[in-house]
């Protein structure tokens, strides 16, 4: 059976309905054209060498020399055998604000939507790896427990939104609560072993006004979890907006009728890191720190998951590659007029 490594790139077939649909137009609006100088037999008189078929005849080449060259871009396998692996990794909590500031934006498109692209980017980057997902905002809970199923963790990512929790605020020491017990912490049907095999990744403006972050970052680092935070907002600050059906309405005010400010406390999640022994990173509009972040999960010791059979592709990107530049060369010695040395009408019919 064949698989594409990269299937999305198959989606580029599509140029060639548009080219062929473009070619088709230009040739008929060329003839029109030339009709209005001459009718069809004496334009043939008047140019004995062009051709009608070959031009056809070279695009055709050339729409089939694209084809295969997007093929094997998007590079087929065919899988050969079934292989046993073990698989190795770290357990990783991530830990994320839903609450309304993180609706502000100060960070393009917002917030919210920022450490949701910066979370899909650190699951590309992961391997074997298992994560656990914690969504706060004045409550916690566990949104996804411990799984290897990166593409269920960026289905409950992009789900996640300030109407999740009613409760608002910024509880980041339950979140980091929540995040322990996703690693089994304090679960009396379960024997909690200290190792330096867990991480904890806090994604917040930091603006914590319901419990004791810091402590809870300390007591995680004493059971050696590590606690890393990213910062998500700029000092500054920008506005809270409000919707109606999707559309902002207005920018949240506090009881004086003044249009509430959110500002990243930055100092907070710098507190939060160095507690945790972890390191803080600040996002902006360019960057979110996940080169950083990554780095500290590498530092990590591996735990042995256990075994897995996985399926070993061989890449036959070669073939169509081949093809596309035969039929390139081919385009190349097709020539657009006729060759008056050689009439291949007259030779296939000589007897």
């Amino acid at each position: 059976m064949i698989h594409f490594e990269h299937p999305n790139i198959l989606y580029l077939l599509l140029l060639i309905v548009l080219f062929t649909a473009l070619f088709v137009w230009m040739r008929y609006r060329r003839k029109q054209q030339r009709l209005r100088f001459a009718d069809e037999p004496l334009l043939r008189q008047l140019s004995p060498m062009e051709s009608q078929r070959r031009p056809v005849v070279k695009f055709a080449l050339l729409m089939l020399a694209l084809a295969c060259l997007i093929i094997a871009w998007a590079n087929p396998q065919v899988g050969t055998k079934m292989v046993k692996a073990e698989r190795v990794g770290a357990d990783i909590a991530i830990c994320m604000d839903v609450s309304n500031s993180m609706m502000a934006e100060d960070i393009s498109p917002n917030r919210l939507a920022r450490s949701q692209k910066a979370v899909s980017t650190l699951l590309d980057k992961l391997g074997s790896d298992r994560i656990s997902i914690v969504v706060f905002a004045g409550s916690a809970f566990i949104q996804m427990p411990l799984t290897n199923d990166y593409a269920a963790a960026k289905m409950f990512i992009d789900q996640t939104s300030p109407t999740m929790i009613n409760t608002q605020g910024t509880a980041i020491g339950e979140a980091i609560d929540q995040a322990m017990t996703s690693f089994g912490y304090g679960d009396e049907e379960r024997e909690w072993v200290k190792k330096k095999t867990r991480t904890i990744i806090v994604i917040s403006d930091g603006e914590n006004f319901e419990d004791d972050a810091v402590e809870a970052a300390h007591t995680a680092a004493s059971e050696g979890v590590v606690v890393n935070t990213i910062g998500m907002g700029l000092e500054q600050g920008a506005p809270i907006p409000e919707y109606l059906h999707g559309q902002v309405t207005g920018y949240k005010k506090d009881i004086e009728g003044n249009v509430v400010t959110t500002k990243l406390n930055e100092q907070m999640m710098i507190d939060i890191a160095e507690a945790g022994k972890g390191i803080y990173v600040r996002a902006n509009n360019i960057n979110a720190g996940i080169e950083d972040i990554v780095k500290q999960i590498e530092k990590l010791d591996k735990e042995n998951y256990g075994s897995a059979m996985f399926s070993e592709y061989e890449s036959r990107y070669q073939y169509p590659l081949a093809a596309g530049l035969f039929f390139l060369i081919l385009e190349v010695l097709v020539l657009a007029k006729k060759n008056s040395r050689i009439n291949w009408g007259n030779i296939i019919n000589r007897k």
